[in-house]
């Protein structure tokens, strides 16, 4: 007898650790490295915590052996409370705060407290595949509204509006951006606030990359901008931080009409009792600590040396083309068909992986088909770099049609 899986699981898709990834360990099981540039994970290309985060771990680390508060530790809310509060947040109390163990587990919750069997919720294309697959898991229904490449990846107005349904509960942007790396303009952010607040929807915003800003990248949180609206802002440490395998995350409610959710919410966070404790330690240290993450984005610095040497060679490679990332550390960029004999994104990456040995997500990761993109993750030393856009460059060119 073999049993099947509940009809939820029918459209979820995780490629960054999808069969690509499968294949790559394989390949690395029989002796061929593979450059992994897959996932954005720092610490696997030598990054380490900034000091100030180690410190705290190891002098708070008995603090954390009880299980604590449903909404998480109360040093820890409060230092949250404090950084949106300096974003622009208005009235966040630690009630409206919740940590959890990622984002991951954040997106969660909240798709399962908010989508009831076939709602809708609106997210962006390309979107974080996270986001996607909670909505299905949860019985809801993602709808994708375009970002433009255009418009250096600002979402689509139009679009979004032509996207809303009697069914749409929620819009959901995700800003910075992952895959692209892009910073939406303020404006189109007030446009999306006056779309929510005419079409009485709730608001969520993924901005855990709010720190990984370039120099003079002008960046704006959008529950500053509509403290009318409900809102839920979704942030943590992964990044900025080097944390990822903490995986600490947090979500906070602004705005009026949220107490249902929240309360739906905390059910959930009951539930599994608490967040992990000990990653919660180090919170009010690192937001407290933002220079180890500026020093990474500046002239000189590991992230701004490694984008500039990716962007000089994808330049160089006739055929490709890209719209410069503004945080972050990843670029989504794009294959002209015509001059390469790729049936697919999953064709073309897989060849990469055999001929090259490089491993990459094609867009159709990301829930983009538009046209053939992948997204390059801009981690390995700038040496590791150049290298790996040379052999794009070479395997593209043994390619042409």
């Amino acid at each position: 007898m073999i049993f099947s899986q509940s009809n939820r699981m029918t459209h979820v898709h995780s490629d960054i650790r999808g069969p690509l990834f499968t294949e790559a360990l394989r390949m690395q099981a029989a002796g061929t490295p593979v450059l992994k540039l897959n996932t954005g994970n720092p610490a696997s290309f030598g990054f380490s915590m900034p000091q100030s985060v180690r410190q705290a771990l190891s002098a708070h680390m008995d603090d954390a052996v009880a299980y604590c508060g449903v909404h998480g530790m109360d040093d820890a809310l409060s230092a949250i409370r404090q950084y949106h509060t300096s974003c622009g947040l208005q009235n966040v109390s630690e009630d409206d705060i919740f940590i959890g163990n990622g984002v991951s587990e954040m997106a969660s919750m909240i798709t399962t407290a908010l989508l009831s069997d076939g709602d809708e919720l609106l997210v962006p294309s390309p979107c974080y595949s996270l986001w996607s697959n909670s909505a299905y898991i949860s019985g809801g229904k993602p709808v994708f509204y375009r970002c433009a490449p255009e418009d250096d990846w600002n979402p689509d107005l139009k679009d979004i509006e032509r996207k809303i349904t009697s069914r749409t509960k929620a819009i959901l942007i995700i800003n910075p951006n992952n895959p692209t790396g892009a910073v939406y303009k303020k404006e189109v952010l007030q446009a999306i606030a006056d779309i929510v607040r005419r079409h009485r929807l709730i608001l969520l915003s993924d901005e855990i990359y709010d720190r990984l800003l370039l120099p003079d990248v002008e960046y704006t949180s959008i529950a500053s901008l509509a403290p009318d609206l409900p809102c839920v802002t979704f942030n943590g440490l992964s990044k900025s931080h080097i944390i990822c395998g903490f995986r600490c995350g947090w979500m906070v409610f602004t705005g009026p009409a949220l107490d249902e959710i929240k309360a739906a919410v905390s059910h959930l966070a009951a539930l599994r009792l608490c967040g992990n404790a000990l990653t919660q330690l180090v919170i009010p240290a690192a937001l407290g600590d933002f220079a180890s993450t500026k020093a990474m984005l500046v002239p000189g610095g590991r992230l701004y040396e490694q984008r500039k040497t990716t962007l000089e060679g994808l330049s160089s490679i006739d055929g490709v083309s890209f719209v410069p990332n503004k945080a972050a550390f990843y670029l989504f960029p794009s294959i002209d068909t015509k001059q390469f004999g790729f049936q697919s994104g999953h064709d073309f990456a897989l060849k990469l992986l055999h001929e090259k040995h490089i491993l990459v997500i094609p867009g159709t990761g990301f829930d983009w088909d538009e046209d053939l993109r992948f997204r390059i993750v801009m981690l390995p030393e700038p040496k590791v770099l150049a290298g790996a856009m040379n052999d794009i460059r070479d395997f593209l060119y043994n390619h042409r049609i």
